[in-house]
């Protein structure tokens, strides 16, 4: 199986992840985008590879500049999920939930 190929095969199961992530209503808002700005960095990268090589002749990873733009979308959603997931840590430390919703938990 081609590298391509196992790419895009990825897709699939990293889909269903935010179909389900969605769905969950504890999930921090910012988090859940930045989970999204993931396929951002993917719709990014794609075309950049291509133009790298058609243009270059070379793969993205050996284009500097461009490598590191398309990086950056994926370095952006990294910070979104971090922010996310520590908004919700001040937010659950500042309201602790009651001992009878803990039991649900």
């Amino acid at each position: 199986m081609s590298q391509t190929t196992l790419f895009a095969l990825s897709l699939f199961p990293y889909l269903g992840f935010l179909w389900f992530i969605s769905r969950v209503t504890q999930m921090p808002r910012l988090a859940l985008y930045g989970f999204y700005g993931t396929l951002v960095f993917v719709a990014v990268t794609i075309p950049a590879g291509i133009y790298s090589k058609v243009h270059y002749g070379e793969f993205l990873a050996n284009v500097d500049w461009l490598h590191g733009s398309a990086e950056a979308f994926l370095t952006l959603s990294n910070i979104l999920v971090v922010l996310g997931f520590r908004q919700a840590v001040i937010q659950r430390k500042a309201n602790p939930p009651s001992p009878a919703h803990q039991a649900e938990l």
